[in-house]
């Protein structure tokens, strides 16, 4: 018995005081979630899915008041609306931001096109967004194929000189996203007026940037280096008729005749147009953002129409569910983002000179289509939260927070260290409407547009709740 104690004694003591040194961790019990999410979500769904607004407003926004292009009287029109349904829909504090805009006047614009011995024949066609004109002289000159940038980069200024450069550069249709296949495609250097002017060339035109296959031209903002001796115009043509171009061109030679008598006059002042609810807890600011302006011929329907009323109906149901908002709910409805985008660098100034703090930016530009996620433009432990609430999202056909870009009104904020995210949307059928004058209320599904609205207000909710 003795040796057994002796045995057992400094094995007693041992684990004694080892537990004296290291004493065993208590487990810490899970927090308790303030929320029932899931119960939360289910609330706003059927908030916005049986009274939400959104696609009522649209109506009066595209057809009470149709194009609401900068420097126009129905962009004016369009930001009293605006300041009228942020009160309806329960912000407190509604202000105008003054932005500076160019006044470009599209004025008259016409192509034809002629072969060798044939007559002259009009293409339909649009002046790019602040395009120089050809102060409304026939601009005559043989047309130019270029297919590929190396092509381009090949030709000497001989070659190029005093031509119009056609450039038939098709959105790649092998890429399923249309959002990555059309930036793609639009950052191409063949499509800059600056690069082929330089080259010599009087003028450009190019093939849409559409995913659809009719004749229907589809508007591109223009940009001009500040060295270019000469600004050279530049136009768009439908699907159809670039393919037609193409194929009598690698036949013959073609003429064209451009007289467009597009210009600038000048700049004047619009205003992007601010509305929140402020903060209960706080005066953090979580933003939402969309563009308010559109292209001179067109309602602007998808874009960006529905991104503004699906802003405003966030705001609508926070207040009709007596949501309790911890930080500022601040909506920005974004002026010039068309043919400038003065409305997002105006406010991101304002937001870096008076050091206002932002918890989060959301931007919606894709379309009023069926939702899928978020792209979440953010540092990688940001992103990891977001991705904890995934399981709340997915009954919504929300699944889908791997994309990594933000729509362009709210991108200035990434550089005052501002976590962005954009609402991502089936886009399948976006760019076959986008920037032509098939950009029409009637090519919006209500439930679809709803739809997109509840996963932008759930988003909110949880930002507001957890950041």
């Amino acid at each position: 018995m003795k040796k057994i104690f002796i045995l057992i004694l400094p094995l007693f003591l041992g684990g004694f005081l080892f537990s004296q040194k290291k004493p065993q961790k208590k487990i810490a019990k899970s927090p308790v979630a303030k929320f029932n999410y899931h119960e939360e979500f289910k609330k706003i769904s059927d908030e916005i899915l049986t009274h939400g607004t959104a696609y009522d407003n649209l109506a009066e926004l595209t057809k009470g008041i149709g194009s609401r292009f900068s420097g126009t009287a129905g962009y004016t029109k369009a930001t009293e609306w605006a300041e009228r349904k942020l009160k309806e829909a329960g912000a407190e504090t509604i202000w105008k931001q003054n932005v500076k805009v160019p006044i470009w006047v599209r004025g008259k614009e016409s192509l034809q096109i002629k072969t060798e011995n044939g007559e002259w024949k009009n293409i339909r066609m649009l002046s790019f967004g602040n395009s120089e004109g050809t102060g409304g002289k026939d601009l005559v000159a043989d047309i130019l194929l270029v297919q590929d940038v190396t092509e381009l980069n090949a030709l000497t200024y001989p070659q190029v000189k005093d031509k119009i450069i056609f450039v038939n550069y098709p959105i790649d249709q092998t890429i399923v996203n249309t959002v990555n296949a059309y930036l793609i495609a639009a950052k191409s250097r063949l499509l800059s007026a600056s690069v082929i002017g330089k080259k010599g060339a009087r003028g450009l035109i190019i093939r849409s940037l559409t995913t659809d296959s009719d004749d229907t031209p589809h508007a591109k903002q223009i940009y001009y280096e500040a060295d270019d001796k000469t600004r050279i115009p530049a136009v768009t043509i439908g699907v159809k008729s670039a393919d037609e171009l193409e194929r009598l061109l690698k036949k013959q030679s073609v003429k064209a005749k451009l007289n467009m008598t597009a210009e600038l006059k000048g700049e004047t002042v619009n205003h992007n147009i601010i509305g929140e609810i402020p903060g209960n807890k706080d005066s953090k600011i979580i933003l939402l953002g969309a563009q308010l302006d559109s292209w001179d011929f067109v309602e602007g329907a998808h874009d960006d129409g529905a991104g503004v009323v699906q802003c405003l109906e966030v705001l609508r149901t926070l207040k009709s569910l007596g949501i309790t908002n911890n930080h500022t709910i601040r909506v920005v409805l974004f002026a010039n983002s068309e043919n400038g985008g003065n409305g997002r660098d105006t406010y991101a100034e304002y937001v870096k000179k008076k050091e206002e703090k932002h918890v989060f930016a959301l931007g919606t530009d894709a379309g009023g289509y069926s939702p899928r996620g978020f792209s979440l433009d953010m540092p990688p432990q940001r992103r990891r939260l977001v991705f904890e609430w995934k399981n709340y999202f997915q009954p919504y056909g929300v699944y889908d927070f791997d994309q990594l870009n933000a729509t362009q009104d709210v991108s200035p904020l990434k550089k005052l260290d501002i976590p962005l995210a954009e609402l991502v949307v089936d886009t399948q059928r976006y760019f076959d409407h986008h920037h032509s004058v098939e950009d029409t209320f009637d090519k919006v599904n209500k439930r679809e547009l709803l739809l997109g609205a509840v996963a932008m207000t759930q988003m909110i909710f949880m930002i507001d709740k957890n950041w």
